[in-house]
């Protein structure tokens, strides 16, 4: 919903002029973290899979790729925020909807954050052997997480593609 409201707000901060867009190119970083973020659902999906059936060195390994990939989604985002300072685009600036760039990246980050604890939480219960049901309710929950982080993600590059 927060997502759904800022995009809404955007739209409608748009609207009220040409002169609000966002009149700059997105940056190529967009396309590489968009990348790795599907593949970390991938990984992701092999992590829950391999613990559904058992194979717990596997999904010890998917579940450490998924934890890799999303700290270089983080590095990424991070990087792409220093692309818009190089571009001249910064956060307190008049044409509030390039302002909307660092917010969206910003909340989504911080998402991504929550995702990476949770990755944590599954790969320690993982490591210390708890019950399965109890490993695999919380791989469960981690796994729906962290694939609806990758459609936001989805949502907000295209709808930013769609925008600039």
């Amino acid at each position: 919903m927060l997502f759904a409201a800022l995009t809404s707000g955007f739209i409608v901060y748009t609207a009220g002029s040409p002169a609000r867009g966002i009149k700059m190119v997105l940056p190529d970083i967009f396309l590489y973290s968009t990348s790795v973020i599907l593949l970390s659902s991938v990984t992701m999906y092999l992590a829950y899979r391999a613990g559904k059936t058992l194979r717990f060195g596997k999904q010890t390994l998917f579940l450490v790729l998924t934890i890799l990939l999303g700290v270089l989604f983080c590095i990424l985002q991070i990087r792409s925020w220093q692309t818009f300072i190089n571009q001249g685009v910064y956060f307190i600036n008049p044409n509030a909807s390039q302002s909307f760039l660092y917010v969206f990246t910003g909340a989504h980050l911080l998402h991504i954050f929550a995702g990476l604890l949770m990755l944590i939480h599954a790969l320690r219960g993982r490591l210390r052997n708890i019950p399965q049901v109890k490993n695999l309710f919380n791989l469960e929950l981690t796994s729906i997480f962290w694939h609806f982080l990758g459609l936001l993600w989805l949502y907000l590059y295209v709808f930013l593609l769609l925008n600039q």
